[in-house]
């Protein structure tokens, strides 16, 4: 086997929020990397990896002012989700994970995965830079293979697809019986405005139940103004606030300026600004839909 190099970059810095998030809040979408001597790449990367093992996701989740966390397996982790294990087994139950899985795994590794703290897998529709599949991703076509297994286990499927994407594949989406998330929002084209039909199609899945939405913003905010992205952010709240998690992304991967998470959390609390929506979302919807 021919070893991957492996370019890695510092940890992004991190700010304490000016606003405090409530007790038992949760980040729910962010990642570990290493350490590399014992859990190298297992696909090539198109981004330096950065230096972020378990230690340094407790300290940033610390400044951050949250208790919980829910890790996604990054790409070039491919479905080794070794990495993650690691950090669930040792983060006393403070975390769980989203991995990654083509058809034909075997059940049960899916299902000691389930046991470690794994409560969902993680599927891309998105392309990179250059426009290929992520290497080491799964699609659609493996969410589908592995739907009954990860219903009958109790799991949920975690999507990362552009809202154009589930606007033009909604009715193969609509027969997905597990629940599914949607990740960045649902990667909405935030300039379109909360009116295009691809957002009020994504609006309607969420409405009709079985589908999250991430409030992931800096996906999103790369291309729109803060405005732009504060409009839709708002349309979910109204649509179904019992529906939605919050997410940081950190340590915010294939991005030239990364955001400080702080900063993150403090947009998504002055934009949510009602404390019983706060904690529904940071607290309580979280430790619903990861069993914390």
């Amino acid at each position: 086997m021919v070893a991957i190099t492996v370019e890695t970059e510092p940890a992004p810095s991190t700010s304490a929020p000016k606003m405090r998030a409530p007790k038992g809040a949760c980040d729910a979408h962010s990642h570990v990397f290493g350490p590399f001597d014992a859990f190298p790449p297992k696909a090539p990367s198109v981004y330096a990896l950065p230096d972020t093992p378990l230690e340094k996701h407790e300290a940033y989740r610390k400044t951050l002012g949250v208790q919980y966390g829910v890790l996604t397996q990054p790409a070039p982790y491919a479905d080794d989700p070794s990495a993650m294990l690691d950090a669930l087994r040792r983060s006393g139950g403070s975390l769980r994970g989203t991995a990654v899985a083509k058809a034909g795994i075997a059940p049960a590794t899916l299902e000691a995965w389930r046991d470690a703290g794994v409560r969902a897998l993680r599927f891309i529709e998105m392309r990179t830079p250059s426009g290929g599949r992520y290497p080491g991703s799964a699609g659609i076509t493996d969410l589908l293979a592995l739907e009954p297994i990860l219903r009958e286990l109790g799991m949920h499927a975690q999507l990362w697809i552009s809202a154009h994407d589930i606007a033009a594949n909604a009715s193969q989406l609509e027969r997905i019986k597990i629940p599914l998330v949607f990740d960045h929002m649902g990667q909405p084209d935030a300039n379109a405005g909360p009116d295009h039909v691809d957002f009020q199609t994504l609006l309607r899945l969420l409405k009709d139940g079985g589908r999250w939405v991430k409030l992931s913003t800096c996906r999103v905010t790369r291309n729109a103004s803060e405005d732009a992205v504060h409009k839709l952010h708002d349309a979910f709240i109204e649509t179904r606030p019992d529906a939605l998690v919050w997410g940081t992304d950190w340590p915010f991967v294939r991005m030239d300026t990364p955001p400080d998470a702080g900063a993150l959390m403090d947009q998504f609390l002055n934009w949510t600004a009602d404390e019983s929506l706060i904690r529904r979302i940071l607290v309580d919807n979280p430790k619903t839909l990861y069993d914390f």
